[in-house]
């Protein structure tokens, strides 16, 4: 092959490699539209849209719902008469509960794991403050529910939400309005104590490292009122996390509240 055909030949093949290139760069897939900069709009049932670096997204429905498992235990005698958290009066025979974290005066499904009994109940007051338990319920709860002789149960709770009146003016069936669970004022409890100093003591040691460390004077409970709380959360998600921290840098008795 001569020189002026080696040329040629060298030619044609960046030309063709042009071509291929260009062929490339127009058959380029598209990147997804990101998501809107408005907020979208609110529909019944979908939780809230909220917003992350100018940028609006919208949960999916199904994510609104609160669920937990753990341990249900039940409180009686000793505290009825007393104020509750929500204020009104602790009626051991009424069927109402305590919750760590949920919105006082939501309606919760509470449903033993063990019996299959099922029951809902209103969160009027703060507790079980003992980890693993999830639940606290009232004298009159736990009996309709079995579990007032062995004292603690595997329950799970499902969150109903607040009651609204029924659509049907024959429903006799109880209708709920979802709320969010997810968004409050949320704190860590890091330990209780007898004895103001001591929680004294181990509240100036979390502030050298923990935002907010904090003494509250639990007036309701009696054995150990004096409880030292770290941090300020607004989302259950970053309770969590804070939670977590915690709990690995050596308080494994840290957990979760709603103030």
């Amino acid at each position: 092959m001569n020189r002026q055909n080696r040329v040629s030949l060298f030619l044609i093949l960046v030309a063709c490699t042009l071509v291929l290139l260009f062929l490339h760069g127009c058959t380029r897939v598209r990147p997804l539209p990101g998501p809107p900069s408005k907020p979208p709009a609110k529909t019944p049932g979908q939780p809230r849209p909220y917003k992350v670096m100018g940028k609006w997204y919208q949960p999916l429905p199904h994510a609104r719902g609160f669920q937990q498992k753990g341990i249900a235990s039940w409180y009686g005698k000793k505290f009825h008469g007393r104020k509750t958290s929500s204020g009104e009066i602790y009626n051991m025979y009424a069927v109402t509960a305590a919750h760590k974290t949920l919105p006082l005066g939501t309606y919760v499904r509470v449903h033993n794991l063990k019996n299959h009994k099922k029951i809902d109940v209103r969160i009027n007051d703060r507790g079980p403050f003992v980890r693993g338990r999830i639940i606290d319920l009232s004298y009159g709860a736990a009996k309709k529910m079995g579990i007032v002789g062995a004292g603690t149960a595997p329950v799970e709770i499902i969150a109903l939400g607040r009651p609204v009146a029924p659509q049907s003016t024959t429903s006799t069936a109880p209708a709920y309005m979802p709320i969010d669970f997810y968004s409050g004022n949320f704190t860590i409890q890091v330990g209780a104590f007898s004895n103001p100093d001591n929680a004294a003591k181990l509240k100036l040691k979390l502030s050298r490292i923990y935002e907010n460390a904090h003494v509250v004077n639990d007036q309701h409970e009696k054995k150990a009122p004096f409880k030292v709380r770290v941090g300020t959360c607004s989302t259950l998600d970053q309770a969590t996390k804070y939670e977590n921290r915690l709990i690995q840098n050596g308080f494994p008795d840290a957990f979760i509240i709603a103030e």
